[in-house]
């Protein structure tokens, strides 16, 4: 077997070729656009490069033909809670079910993160943030969500054959969002509906500069620091409203207010992949026109959850049960034409959202994904992701 260093163009398609290649034949399968790949590994397009390094290789059999590829990223700004080692990471794997080209593919990006004074590599996992491209789908093989990695089957067995463990799972919940949300919500809901101190809107397109601050508020107040998550600047927000706003609907974005102070934020968009599964993998000018015409001519059923936040001081108060509840009024309208409703993954180290979720009323586990971890000195205790 041989096994290459992306380096240029040609070899950039061969990286991406081999994920298409094990998944043919899975009706299931959806092929990623090219674009969201490439430019992962693009350093004018991906800010992650000011931080850490990326490698990719791609490895051939003995007839020249694509069996495997890997990528390997080292990341100042990875850390997880609790994390008392150096840890690197491994993703867009990809192989033909064979042990010995799974070892040589590991291989190669262990040794490299060595070299960069890596203990331990975790992936599938992102060079960039964690809405994209992470973690081993290990339960749930339907057609995947927007940058979601999809994988057969039987790459579970081949990594922890190799040595990996599950760091954490990531749980996806799925609901059909015209069932009636569960009595619980409903009581919580009604004890901030009456009061007008606490209201509920949707974004404006027209006023992206107003609800760009407000996210960048809840955000910042939910997450920034926590798992190596930074804060976020109120111009950021607006290039990524300003990037989603030919694909976004308004009515699926909820902001919550006490009087004028954004309290908490649930963000959802159209599965894009809905759309995409259309383009084979393409997005240049002439996909980009049939794009709008899929857009325009095949209605999307089914929306996905990006964020739900609650800022500290509304925690355990019931504010979640109050944005939820003022968004299905919405969902349950007759125009509402979604069907399916599936939120992002939740890590397991997170019972209480898993919890959230899970309250919501009819809903089931959709699929399960799992970020591995193996560690170089394999005398070391492992350890799993702690609880928060």
């Amino acid at each position: 077997m041989q096994l290459t260093e992306v380096t240029n163009k040609s070899s950039e398609q061969d990286f991406i070729h081999v994920n298409v290649l094990v998944n043919q034949g899975n009706s299931n399968y959806i092929r990623p656009l090219e674009k969201d790949v490439v430019d992962v590994f693009d350093p004018a397009k991906n800010k992650t490069f000011r931080f850490g390094e990326a490698k990719r290789w791609v490895l051939k059999n003995a007839d020249g033909e694509l069996v495997g590829r890997i990528a390997a990223f080292t990341n100042t700004k990875y850390r997880n809670k609790g994390d008392d080692v150096k840890v690197g990471g491994m993703g867009f794997f990809d192989c033909i079910n064979n042990q010995e080209a799974v070892e040589l593919l590991l291989n190669v990006a262990k040794h490299w993160l060595l070299q960069q004074g890596m203990e331990a590599m975790d992936g599938p996992i992102n060079f960039g943030e964690r809405d994209r491209w992470w973690g081993l789908v290990v339960e749930g093989f339907q057609s995947p969500l927007y940058c979601m990695n999809y994988n057969p089957p039987y790459y579970r067995a081949l990594l922890e054959a190799y040595g990996f463990e599950p760091f954490y799972h990531q749980i996806c919940l799925g609901m059909d969002p015209k069932k009636p949300l569960s009595e619980k919500i409903a009581e919580r809901h009604a004890l901030y509906a009456k009061d007008p101190a606490f209201s509920v809107t949707n974004i404006k397109k027209n006023q992206f500069e107003k609800f760009a601050a407000d996210f960048a508020s809840v955000y910042n107040a939910a997450w920034a620091g926590h798992g190596g998550l930074k804060e976020i600047k109120k111009d950021q927000v607006v290039l990524m409203f300003n990037k989603m706003k030919p694909v976004m609907d308004e009515r699926l974005l909820w902001f919550a207010y006490y009087n004028e102070k954004p309290i908490a934020i649930f963000i959802n968009l159209p599965d894009l992949n809905q759309w995409f599964k259309h383009l084979n993998g393409k997005f240049d000018l002439l996909h980009k026109l049939k794009f709008l015409w899929v857009k325009k001519t095949k209605e999307c059923k089914k929306f996905t959850g990006l964020v739900f936040g609650v800022i500290p001081e509304y925690h355990g108060k019931g504010m979640d049960a109050f944005i939820i509840g003022e968004a299905d009024k919405m969902v349950k309208s007759k125009e509402f034409q979604y069907l399916d409703y599936e939120m992002q993954w939740i890590g397991d180290f997170n019972p209480k959202m898993i919890n959230v979720g899970l309250g919501l009323g009819d809903v089931y586990q959709s699929r399960k994904l799992t970020t591995y971890r193996y560690l170089f000195d394999r005398t070391k205790e492992f350890k799993r992701h702690p609880i928060l």
